[in-house]
């Protein structure tokens, strides 16, 4: 059985943080979208073979993030991704984005993001179902 959450992990860069040494809040929106690529890879599939081959692109419909605690300068950050919901050709994915430290971990914030699932054409249509399977199998794991 798939794993329910996907986890990949990011270095805060200096170009990430602003004059207060907090890293910017958009930033972690960029973040989201790391754990959706690794959560895809994770689960053996890519995001390029889902457009190409698929015609399959999930564009970003609403976001949202709740902000914690600040991310700094050279903080390790782990990205935890899993599917939220899936019906039909939307899907929604939660984040909860941590730094680790030697002793402990700290939720840095929580984040949401809402697709659709559209062709090249931008007409809406289901997740083929070879991912939607997947997807599938990863939230019964969550239960």
């Amino acid at each position: 059985m798939a794993s329910p959450t996907a986890r990949a992990t990011v270095r805060v860069r200096y170009a990430e943080t602003d004059q207060m040494g907090v890293v910017y809040h958009a930033n972690y929106f960029v973040w989201c979208e790391i754990g959706r690529v690794e959560f895809f890879r994770q689960l053996g599939h890519d995001y390029r073979s889902m457009e190409l081959e698929d015609d399959c692109h999930l564009p970003v419909v609403e976001a949202s993030c709740r902000y914690r605690t600040p991310a700094r300068y050279d903080d390790e950050v782990v990205i935890e991704t899993r599917v939220k919901l899936l019906r039909g050709p939307i899907v929604k994915f939660g984040y909860r984005l941590l730094r680790i430290g030697a002793e402990n971990e700290v939720i840095l914030a929580e984040a949401e993001t809402t697709h659709i699932c559209v062709d090249r054409n931008m007409q809406k249509r289901n997740l083929p179902s070879r991912y939607a399977e997947a997807m599938r199998e990863t939230m019964t794991a969550q239960e």
